[in-house]
């Protein structure tokens, strides 16, 4: 990536899904295309056509589990770089990213982690689509300190009304439970 260095993001989520990191449960990493098709030969064919679970770690590298997955087991409870849904889908040279999102309510990343998406799926020598199909807003209530999906531009907290900031804030006070279970 060129510019400033990429963000990476904490889990914001709650404590549930953090428990349920283990060591060996993180994503299957892809590397290369070869990694892709082989991941994607133990799943089942109605579950291929289903978006999955993906984050990019710090170190650059795409990683996936099953839609159901949580993003947060998917990293083995580190930060990322990005994080959301991708669909894949067969074309005649191998498959591809069809459709990439940053729908994660657990790390909440800002739309500017597309990049990030972008050169692990580069790097992996896999097509993709030039953006995320619909960016996700989110941000925290300064007042009552919820997380929230900012719908239609509209920056006003969902549960107390209150003005959402502009820029992303979920990292601050309160940003989360930081990268280790039970945090």
């Amino acid at each position: 990536m060129t510019g400033s260095a990429p963000r990476g993001y904490a889990y914001v989520g709650p404590a549930g899904p953090l428990a349920l990191v283990r060591p060996g449960a993180e994503g299957s990493p892809v590397r290369g295309r070869d990694d892709l098709a082989a991941w994607l030969a133990l799943r089942e064919p109605a579950e291929r056509e289903e978006p999955f679970t993906f984050v990019v770690g710090l170190d650059g590298v795409l990683r996936l589990v099953p839609r159901r997955g949580e993003h947060v087991v998917c990293a083995g409870g580190e930060r990322i770089l990005a994080a959301g849904e991708i669909t894949l889908g067969w074309r005649r040279d191998g498959w591809q990213a069809v459709e990439v999102s940053n729908q994660s309510t657990g790390y909440c990343p800002d739309p500017d982690c597309w990049p990030a998406v972008a050169d692990a799926l580069d790097r992996a020598g896999i097509a993709r689509p030039d953006r995320l199909r619909t960016p996700f807003v989110f941000r925290r209530c300064p007042e009552c300190g919820e997380r929230n999906l900012v719908k239609d531009g509209f920056f006003v907290c969902a549960f107390c009304d209150a003005d959402l900031p502009a820029a992303w804030n979920l990292d601050g006070p309160g940003g989360g439970y930081g990268n280790r279970p039970g945090g």
